[in-house]
């Protein structure tokens, strides 16, 4: 238990020797969607591999480029995840969610995350953008499970309340004057890496679900845990619902995201300026 808490103050402290400033807003940067490093103001911008940070893993997904960034957005300090961990990649929740203890040990107090999912409702269009309204944890194993330190979080953290509705309200008002259509549904985590069948896109959605993916719950459950607030947009990658046999491959998502990334960036920039 101690070993958790020394490991992420350790992280912490070497990462903040590294960065100009301290970060308020972390961001977590899903399939596709690294290029929204972009947002990060270039004289404030400070990167650092993964390889340099000890007690993080390094990505293996194509698609998740494996830095910190961190820098100023719109006025606001932000650190951003330019690349994920995922549990189907071999590594335990503690890893995975090791670097949102980390943010919250530098001083994030609102995590954004983002990643590509899979859609399981049928009024749903590929390219669409979801903002996360409530989540289903279907994971085999949750990042909480073990002796608790109530340095980190309390014993039983209630998930009433999840998403920030304030922060979802303010993203679906930037959204309406960018003039970008959003949905907003819930978000099922799965382990992966497969994608879902047929059977099963129909079956999430007859349990609540509107998008599919194998990520962000946990992070999610990690940062309520330690007091963050939380947003999550997903960007609608496939669609799984149709009585035509579709194949779904890992090229088809990145570019699917990658064309909706603009999108995003823009409600994203907008958003972190009003959250400074």
């Amino acid at each position: 238990m101690n070993l958790l808490y020394d490991r992420i103050q350790a992280t912490a402290s070497l990462i903040q020797s590294k960065i100009r400033n301290t970060p308020t807003v972390g961001i977590i940067l899903g399939s596709g969607l690294g290029g929204l490093t972009h947002l990060v103001d270039k004289e404030t911008e400070v990167t650092i591999p993964y390889t340099d940070i000890p007690g993080f893993p390094q990505s293996t997904v194509r698609g998740h480029e494996g830095a910190l960034v961190t820098g100023r957005i719109n006025g606001c300090e932000v650190i951003l995840m330019a690349g994920r961990f995922h549990y189907y990649e071999g590594y335990s929740m503690d890893e995975v969610t090791f670097p949102v203890r980390v943010m919250k040990a530098l001083g994030v107090h609102t995590l954004i995350l983002s990643n590509a999912a899979g859609g399981t409702n049928p009024a749903f269009n590929i390219g669409d953008l979801m903002i996360v309204k409530d989540h289903i944890n279907l994971f085999p194993e949750h990042p909480l499970r073990g002796p608790n330190d109530d340095r980190l979080g309390p014993r039983f953290p209630d998930m009433g309340q999840p998403y920030d509705l304030h922060v979802a309200e303010l993203a679906k008002t930037i959204a309406g004057e960018l003039h970008i259509d959003v949905r907003t549904g819930v978000y099922i985590g799965l382990q992966g890496p497969t994608f879902e069948t047929p059977a099963e896109y129909r079956w999430l959605h007859t349990i609540g679900g509107d998008a599919v993916g194998m990520s962000t719950v946990p992070e999610v459950i990690v940062a309520r845990h330690g007091g963050m607030r939380v947003f999550a947009m997903s960007v609608i990658t496939d669609i799984g619902i149709s009585d035509v046999p579709v194949t779904i491959t890992h090229e088809e998502v990145l570019e699917a995201a990658n064309a909706a990334a603009p999108k995003m960036a823009a409600i994203v920039a907008e958003l972190v300026g009003k959250l400074n």
